[in-house]
């Protein structure tokens, strides 16, 4: 079953919200971002989430020590890192997050691979998919995969159809404003849900 890490939440009702939806990973930007929070703050807005649902923080070139610092403080499950990787050893899984037009390969010596959106101001979060069809699917290891770069509710099936992805990875996508929207966040998992469904049952 495709996993759905909803990513750049701020506020503790969205959070709330997004676990009674049954999402399986929530995310937390750390690094410079319209949707930048502090560690404390997340420890803080995440007292009652379900041990089942991992909380992902989300890093652009940090170091160790940051790293691991974060992640007690915050409480992480894994940590995401965009730009350069610098972290060799971390208490949680490591996801390296890789553009998907990306000339020097996919090799990783994270836990998880990522495939986003070229970064533009920001690393992720920009709303804008990337090349799916320059990447050969085979050439990845699909159980340890999420797709990432302007995902909505409209594409999120062909995604999961071509990647076959571990997760699939959503924050502009679902939000209205630059406010997450919560109809939107629902319609979007009950996508992913129905073409797994389908995918089961054929």
């Amino acid at each position: 079953m495709t996993k759905v890490k909803i990513c750049g939440l701020m506020d503790q009702e969205t959070v709330e919200e997004v676990c009674r939806l049954e999402a399986d990973y929530i995310g937390f930007v750390f690094a410079k971002s319209k949707r930048r929070v502090s560690p404390s703050f997340v420890r803080e807005i995440t007292r009652n989430v379900p041990k089942a649902i991992k909380k992902v923080g989300v890093f652009v070139s940090p170091t160790e020590e940051e790293v691991n610092q974060t992640v007690q403080e915050a409480g992480l499950d894994l940590v995401q890192i965009h730009g350069d990787f610098l972290v060799s050893h971390c208490a949680v899984p490591l996801i390296q997050a890789k553009s998907g037009e990306s000339t020097g390969g996919f090799e990783t010596k994270a836990d998880f691979l990522l495939l986003d959106a070229p970064p533009k101001e920001f690393y992720g979060g920009n709303g804008e998919t990337f090349s799916w069809e320059s990447i050969n699917p085979k050439h990845l290891s699909n159980e340890k995969l999420l797709i990432a770069g302007g995902l909505t509710v409209e594409n999120v099936q062909q995604a999961i159809t071509y990647f076959q992805p571990m997760a699939v990875d959503v924050s502009s996508g679902v939000e209205t404003n630059g406010k997450k929207d919560l109809q939107k966040i629902q319609k979007f998992i009950k996508k992913v849900k129905e073409h797994d469904h389908v995918s089961t049952t054929r």
